[in-house]
């Protein structure tokens, strides 16, 4: 079959195109048929190395991918051939990626398309999307009523936690440039703020003026401002971090508010809170939400291009390799 594969850590160019022997499932996994993969910073760290994870060689790339069931092991069941499928959590932790004609996928991590869902607009959403139901659920244990600030709203992280947050019941306050307030108040936001001016100055002026969570989705907030908006026994969750890598902030007012400060990066979730996600996932994209992702599509034989593309942050859209 063919993939795009590594044979060792290193730069984008040393990704290679070529044939690789057809994965043969166990008991408890399906063969899929890929249609598109959808190509995250995540990637270029597991590449790169830079994110350290256990890797076999030759390595396919790729975590996040959508296509249709060819084989069921025989353990597995829910699952039929053509049935069309997707995951997200594959190409880490001795896991085999996806990018690639076929695919072994453990059944415990593979999902249904919804019906009337499209297929390639659907692989676009699941990485932020699961991103923001995790840290929403089980970081922020996020209640109906409570508030949150989502920093960098317009992006394609954001998007899923204005979305998300605004069915919860929450009250959303998001920050954006003026060009997109309209989006993001179609998307739920209550309160949109120009993120090229001060936060402290907008929120002293604004309705909301304390929140209960913050998420960051730009790294380019100071986490004293972020903490200085918390209400106390408010929690910052951290999901990037900025260019400097360093933060201060005031130690003795953040520990006698009782805040906290958490991070998250999905490849550490637990497969439960993988499954959890997914069928909240599943549930708002059968209802149309989530699916707002612009999209580039382009062959799978261009994964070095599009590598080079998302390190230099070179296009707003989301890259999918096609098959």
């Amino acid at each position: 079959m063919r993939a795009a594969y590594i044979t060792q850590n290193g730069e984008a160019k040393d990704i290679k195109i070529g044939e690789l022997p057809k994965p043969e499932i166990t008991n408890d996994e399906v063969l899929i048929k890929v249609n598109a993969v959808a190509v995250n910073h995540v990637d270029t760290f597991v590449r790169s190395g830079s994110f350290k994870t256990d890797t076999n060689f030759p390595f396919v790339i790729g975590r996040d991918a959508v296509g249709q069931v060819e084989e069921v092991g025989a353990d597995v069941t829910g699952f039929s051939k053509g049935n069309w499928v997707w995951t997200n959590s594959m190409g880490y932790a001795g896991r085999q990626g996806v990018t690639s004609e076929y695919a072994a996928i453990p059944a415990a991590r593979l999902f249904h398309v919804p019906e009337h869902v499209e297929p390639t607009q659907l692989v676009a959403a699941v990485h932020s999307a699961a991103t923001a139901a995790i840290v929403l659920t089980k970081v922020f244990g996020a209640v109906s009523g409570a508030s949150i600030l989502v920093e960098g709203a317009a992006g394609h992280v954001g998007t899923k936690f204005v979305q998300m947050a605004h069915i919860m019941g929450l009250k959303v306050v998001t920050t954006s440039n003026t060009s997109d307030f309209d989006l993001l108040d179609r998307l739920g936001s209550d309160q949109c703020l120009n993120y090229d001016k001060s936060l402290k100055k907008q929120l002293s002026k604004a309705e909301t003026q304390k929140v209960d969570y913050v998420v960051d989705t730009s790294g380019q907030v100071q986490l004293q401002d972020n903490l200085r908006a918390l209400k106390p026994g408010g929690k910052v969750c951290l999901i990037t971090a900025p260019k400097s890598n360093q933060f201060s902030f005031d130690v003795r007012q953040f520990y006698t508010q009782s805040k906290t400060i958490s991070g998250f990066v999905i490849s550490n979730a637990p497969l439960d809170q993988i499954q959890d996600a997914a069928k909240f996932i599943n549930r708002l994209m059968a209802d149309g939400y989530l699916l707002e992702d612009p999209v580039l599509e382009k062959s799978y034989e261009d994964a070095a291009w599009a590598h080079k593309k998302l390190e230099k942050n070179a296009k707003k859209k989301k890259i999918l390799l096609k098959f």
